[in-house]
């Protein structure tokens, strides 16, 4: 472009002056100006006064005789910037500097002038509409309407429609902002729907898919914000599903779904009368594939209530229903695009319409920012809300119990981590939420949470949670409190969470970041545990021997501060209890840690007799005691009792051979204070012994002849179940034959049998 241009601007050079004509000079550029010129000498000449106004003016190939002078009486400023420039590039804010002073010296409304305001009003509208979105549109608001809208209209529709093609994706933004400007000034919104509507009929009539879309998008977003009547989304569906294509089915769609919600909510017939239609042409199952997946991916959403596609989202709510200015067009509507305003138009009345929307933007932005603030207040969270001094001491005060603060902090927390790289960003930018006293508990909570929700345990969250106990104190105590209340609700985790959970926990207790006396919580018993806390204790230990080694975490075990917290992951009160955890370790591959519970159960036997002993002596004692209490009274009675004393004493005597052997109630009572048995073995043999309150040599022969029969049975039921049976039966037969033949008729013992035993009996004593 520029070199046609250059190259008309040197042919009329070299007819005027064909001796300087020879070399092409450089090119002045400014802001959207692009100058050209050969020396200061020629700066001055008209024909190239004439080239750089059609260079201005945005000629793309003009010759130098159509080339329009300039009106009488105005000021042109670019023979005098070539002078000043002399073929030499001006940066833009110098540039701009320049212009100023020298409209300060011109006529400030002339042609110039005006012409400078213009170009300037349109690169701002620009720029403006350029860089909203849904975050910052209220301060754009507030921006563009200082702007001269009424002088710059073409101007800002032409901006929202280049924007909202390039980028359909804030579609609902630039709906929102133009539903803003249409309640102080609707001309500019009837101007923007009788363009949009017509650049869809123009891409409809000539196919363009792309720009199709894009337009009844925006259509479709007007349509929610109620800047237009919801007939003219009727009709367009009813224009693109009278004769179907693949095309127009899929635009059709697309514009369903985005105004699908607030259809239903204005006009439920038209919606269901739009959806037979779709259906029908389901059934009919002319169209392409891709197509029909559209259209049941539309029923769906339609059932789902259009939740995930709302009309208008809460941040773009800005006008209330009262301001709302609605514009009844039709696609049968004539229109009027007024093209003319895009381009500029010298204005004799200048200064009179400048004032006249000074006035206008005055009364508008002091309703507009009123409105605004009223809509979504800036509060300072930090600073004390008025009032609440008195709202503390009123009785009648409204308490707010929906905890809408902890909330907040928790969606904080939640997004900080997921956004960090690594945990010492995520570690930083927590530290700076100026967490309150109180809510540290949030965070850890938080953490431990977000730790569960990964597929896989991540260390990032044990490295993040580490740092914060070895930074603070108390963010160690609240993650040894976490510990208490998982472990107490372990049984409600499925088996993904509770890995994840457990192995943070390890990685907390192998760098020390907690103590070890959390393991007091944790009673290693079968009646005291769970499938779901066995599982917890396993990954738990399992991780603390991949970190520690086999060996350390022994001897870290055998920590003498640890014992008593460890007494119930190693229980030796009870030998069931004892071989539980034995067994469980062992099944896990961690049978080294205990090696002492192994050495304990076989010393168990030994230890029960030396406190059935003790038992006994302080038994002895007792009845030492009451002996002589009562031979002093026996010496006091008459002679005539000696002998009954004599025979009680011979039977007291007899009594105390069998108290020398432990009784059944010294090894009940000795284990009981061992705790070795269990409860209901105890039961059971307390429940025999006080069956009856007979003499002890009475019990005694009764249990020895009950433990004489049970030995019977024993061998009964072994000799059956050998192999040899048969020959064990026939030496027992032998056996019974010899005792037969030692004894008389009558049962007893024959007088051989009794010499026999008399001498072995004999041999015994001597050996004895």
């Amino acid at each position: 472009y520029q070199r046609r241009v250059h190259g008309n601007f040197f042919k009329a050079m070299a007819e005027k002056n064909p001796i300087s004509a020879g070399v092409p000079e450089p090119v002045i550029q400014s802001e959207g100006v692009a100058v050209t010129g050969q020396t200061l000498a020629d700066a001055g000449t008209p024909d190239v006064e004439k080239a750089a106004v059609s260079t201005i003016a945005g000629d793309k190939q003009a010759p130098m005789e159509e080339v329009k002078k300039v009106e009488d009486g105005t000021v042109s400023l670019l023979p005098q910037l070539q002078k000043i420039a002399g073929g030499v590039y001006i940066p833009p804010h110098k540039l701009r500097k320049m212009q100023e002073e020298m409209m300060k010296k011109e006529q400030k409304f002339s042609m110039a002038h005006q012409k400078y305001m213009w170009e300037m009003l349109r690169k701002s509208i620009n720029g403006i509409v350029n860089k909203v979105n849904v975050s910052n549109i209220q301060n754009i608001i507030l921006e563009l309407l200082n702007e001269n809208l009424i002088r710059g209209k073409g101007l800002l529709v032409r901006a929202i429609m280049h924007s909202q093609m390039s980028s359909p994706n804030f579609t609902h933004v630039y709906a929102a902002l133009l539903a803003v400007i249409n309640t102080k000034l609707p001309d500019h919104g009837r101007l923007l729907v009788h363009r949009f509507i017509h650049q869809f009929q123009r891409s409809y009539k000539r196919n363009n898919k792309i720009v199709c879309m894009a337009t009844t998008k925006m259509l479709a977003h007007l349509v929610n914000q109620q800047v237009v009547h919801e007939l003219i989304a009727l009709e367009i569906l009813g224009l693109l599903l009278e004769t179907p294509t693949e095309d127009s089915v899929e635009i059709a769609a697309e514009f369903m779904v985005e105004s699908g919600q607030v259809l239903s909510e204005i006009t439920p017939a038209g919606v269901n009368a739009i959806f037979e239609r779709f259906r029908g042409i389901l059934h009919e199952g002319e169209i392409d594939k891709r197509v029909q997946y559209i259209i049941e991916n539309l029923f769906a959403i339609r059932k789902n209530g259009f939740a995930e596609h709302p009309g208008v989202i809460p941040e773009l709510d800005l006008v209330e229903d009262e301001d709302r200015i609605v514009h009844e067009i039709t696609l049968s509507t004539e229109l009027n695009t007024q093209d003319s305003l895009n381009i500029f138009h010298p204005d004799a009345n200048y200064e009179k319409t400048e004032a006249e929307w000074q006035a206008i933007k005055t009364e508008i932005l002091g309703e507009e920012e009123a409105r605004l603030n009223k809509k979504q207040p800036v509060v300072d969270p930090n600073a004390p809300e008025e009032g609440e001094e008195e709202d503390k001491n009123d009785p009648n005060a409204i308490l707010d119990f929906s905890e809408k603060d902890l909330i907040n902090l928790r969606r904080t927390i939640y997004l900080t981590i997921m956004s960090s790289v690594d945990f010492e960003e995520c570690a930083h930018k927590l530290l700076k939420l100026n967490i309150r006293e109180g809510q540290e508990l949030e965070l850890c909570n938080m953490v431990i949470e977000c730790c569960m929700q990964e597929r896989t345990y991540m260390r990032f969250f044990g490295l993040l949670a580490q740092r914060f106990c070895q930074l603070i104190e108390i963010y160690k105590q609240r993650y040894q409190e976490c510990f208490y209340r998982q472990y107490a609700t372990i049984h409600r985790l499925d088996t993904n969470k509770l890995r994840n959970i457990a192995k943070m926990f390890a990685h907390l207790l192998h760098t020390d970041a907690i103590e070890w006396k959390v393991f007091e919580c944790i009673k290693l018993t079968e009646e005291g545990t769970t499938s779901s806390s066995r599982i917890f204790i396993k990954i738990i230990f399992q991780e603390l021997c991949e970190q520690m080694g086999l060996e350390a975490l022994h001897k870290r075990l055998q920590d003498e501060t640890l014992l008593e917290p460890l007494s119930g992951l190693f229980p030796k009160d009870n030998l069931k209890n004892t071989r539980f955890a034995i067994n469980f370790f062992t099944s896990i591959g961690l049978g080294a840690l205990t090696v002492e519970m192994r050495e304990f159960l076989q010393n168990a036997p030994t230890l029960l007799l030396k406190q059935q002993l003790a038992a006994l002596e302080k038994e002895v004692g007792a009845e030492a005691s009451e002996g002589s209490g009562s031979a002093s009274a026996s010496e006091s009675e008459s002679p005539k009792k000696e002998s009954s004393s004599e025979s009680e004493s011979e039977e007291e005597s007899k009594e105390e051979v069998t108290k020398k052997e432990p009784s059944e109630e010294h090894v009940l009572s000795s284990s009981e204070d061992s705790g070795l048995f269990s409860d209901e073995d105890t039961k059971k043999k307390k429940k025999e012994i006080k069956e009856d309150d007979r003499p002890r040599h009475e019990k005694r022969k009764k249990r020895d002849s009950a433990e004489k029969t049970m030995v019977k049975e024993r061998k009964r039921s072994r000799t059956r179940s050998h192999p040899r049976h048969k020959s064990r039966s026939r030496s027992h037969e032998k056996k019974h034959y010899f005792d037969r033949k030692n004894t008389d008729k009558g049962g007893n013992p024959s007088k051989k049998a009794q010499e026999v035993s008399s001498t072995k009996a004999h041999q015994h004593l001597q050996n004895i």
